[in-house]
């Protein structure tokens, strides 16, 4: 009896390790994966204010083209 006792006890001792060890890596594993959140969301923020600089030119510069080609073509007539 005393045996199983033993046994019973050595393997709860080694559970209760291997639980907090990978108490430890979630830890790690999360704060890692905010940081690289954190990242991808700076690196959006970065893209979507040049997406709108990018679009506040090429929006006139496209009129523009527009309207010289149309008055290409009645030159041309």
């Amino acid at each position: 009896m005393e045996i199983l006792v033993i046994i019973l006890s050595a393997f709860l001792a080694l559970f209760l390790l291997i639980g907090m060890v990978l108490v430890v890596l979630l830890i790690k594993v999360t704060s890692q994966i905010k940081r690289v959140t954190t990242s991808a969301e700076r690196t959006v923020n970065g893209l979507e204010s040049v997406v709108a600089g990018v679009g506040k030119v090429t929006t006139p510069a496209m009129l523009a083209k527009l309207v010289l080609s149309q008055v290409n073509k009645r030159r041309k007539k």
